[in-house]
């Protein structure tokens, strides 16, 4: 039987466009996987929505 080889296309990097490299993937280098971890961490990435009001249980408040 004939093994089957599934191609799959270059990928780019998320952060500047170019290829990306395969020990890093899905980045390029180090340095735009540091930039990712630096845009997590400062808040960059969020996920849309409508806010909440903030429930007494959720700041640590306990009720009577």
């Amino acid at each position: 039987m004939a093994e089957r080889v599934r191609l799959l296309r270059p990928r780019t990097c998320p952060i500047c466009g170019k290829p990306a490299e395969p020990t890093r993937a899905p980045f390029c280098s180090k340095a735009c996987k540091d930039e990712d971890l630096r845009r997590w961490l400062a808040g960059g990435y969020a996920i849309p929505g409508e806010a909440r009001p903030i429930a007494p249980e959720d700041e640590g408040e306990a009720q009577p």
